[in-house]
Formats: structure tokens, C-alpha cells, sequence
């Protein structure tokens, strides 16, 4: 059997706790190295033979220094094969992209240990099929780049709760013209609900 050489990089010691003693009871999975900070992570990885990296967002107060990890391991020579699944409880898109762009193969929520092993074997046989909560995410990116870049602007102010009269105000454009890119934005983005014609807006 092949065994699966893991690197698990966490600054909070529960999570580094539970999870390596849970890595350690499947017979196809070896911890190779655990490390707290993203210093750590980058000497560690340039020395050990690791095949997947399982890296938490931030290794320091909300820093998305993990992420700062995975774009220098991933330019190491040698080091561009080596799998990575970012661990989190972070939704944000922005944050969810980012880690995609920079050569993540998942994005998986560090309290489901079953999701984790699931990503940790199929990404070890080349078929990492995202997880969902990633993809639900991804999949709203995607369509959200049909619009212009004024048109997101008024969709993520909408989508804040602000009414048109508002945006137009904090956009200083008159009201017809924000309800005129509402329409375009409800006429791309059939899934979102936008309430462009909605009159009390």
C-alpha cells in the first residue's frame, strides 16, 4: 500500500492536535511534519519529501499567510507536484479564488474529517474533485464575471442590503441608471435574486 506523506501547517494547537492523531490512525497516511507558523511550513517543505500539504488561511491573526505559504512552496524546485488543500472555516470568495489562483487543488472545512481524508486520497490519485463548499462558491464567481466592473460594483452594494436610491448615491449616479444596470445584472445573473424593478428600492 502506498502511503500518503502529509504536512499539516496550523498555528492553533487543537486543530494540530486533533487532526495529526486523526491523520495518524488511517494505515495509508504517515504525518511527515506539523508546523505552526508559515516560516516553519517553507523550511520544513524544502527539505522533506511531502506529497500533500494540509495548510490552514491564516497562521497568524486573520493574515492569509497561509496562503503567502503555498505561493512560495509551489515555486521551490521540485516542490510544483506537491498537492495542497487548504483548510478553513473562511467562505469568503475573494479568499476562496485566491487560493484556487495560487495552486490549491481544495478548500475544505478543517472540522469535517471525513470530507478531509476523502480530498487527502483522491488528491493523491490525481482526482481532486472540489469540495462543495468551495465549488457553490466558485461557481457563483464564475457567473458573477459576466458582469462589468460597474456592474459588480452595483451588484455587491445591492447584495449588501443597500437600496438604489442609495447606491446611487455612494455611487453618484442617478437612480434610472442604477435600475437600468440592475436590469442587465438580473437579466445576466438569473440565479440571483436582485429586485431590480422593485419600486420601493
Amino acid at each position: 500500500m502506498s502511503v500518503i506523506r502529509i504536512m499539516l501547517v496550523d498555528d492553533d494547537p487543537f486543530w494540530r492536535e486533533n487532526i495529526s492523531a486523526d491523520l495518524a490512525d488511517e494505515p495509508d497516511i504517515e504525518v511527515a511534519a506539523i508546523a505552526a507558523t508559515k516560516k516553519e511550513a517553507i523550511e520544513m517543505a524544502s527539505r522533506l519529501d511531502i506529497d500533500i500539504i494540509l495548510m490552514d488561511i491564516n497562521l497568524s491573526e486573520n493574515n492569509l499567510d497561509g496562503l503567502e505559504a503555498v505561493e512560495q512552496i509551489l515555486r521551490m524546485p521540485g516542490k510544483d507536484q506537491v498537492k495542497i488543500i487548504m483548510l478553513t472555516s473562511i467562505t469568503d470568495a475573494e479568499v476562496v479564488m485566491k487560493s484556487f489562483r495560487l495552486g490549491a487543488l481544495n478548500y475544505i472545512n478543517k472540522s469535517s474529517l471525513q470530507d478531509m481524508l476523502h480530498a487527502i486520497r483522491e488528491a493523491h490519485l490525481g482526482r481532486a474533485a472540489i469540495h462543495s463548499d468551495a465549488a457553490r462558491i466558485m461557481r457563483s464567481e464564475v457567473q458573477l464575471m459576466e458582469l462589468t466592473s460597474s456592474e459588480r460594483e452595483v451588484f455587491d452594494l445591492r447584495r449588501s442590503g443597500l437600496s438604489k436610491r442609495q447606491i446611487s448615491e455612494q455611487l453618484h449616479k442617478s437612480t434610472n441608471t442604477i435600475k437600468s444596470q440592475l436590469r442587465s445584472i438580473k437579466n445576466k445573473l438569473t440565479h440571483f435574486k436582485m429586485d431590480a424593478d422593485d419600486p420601493d428600492g
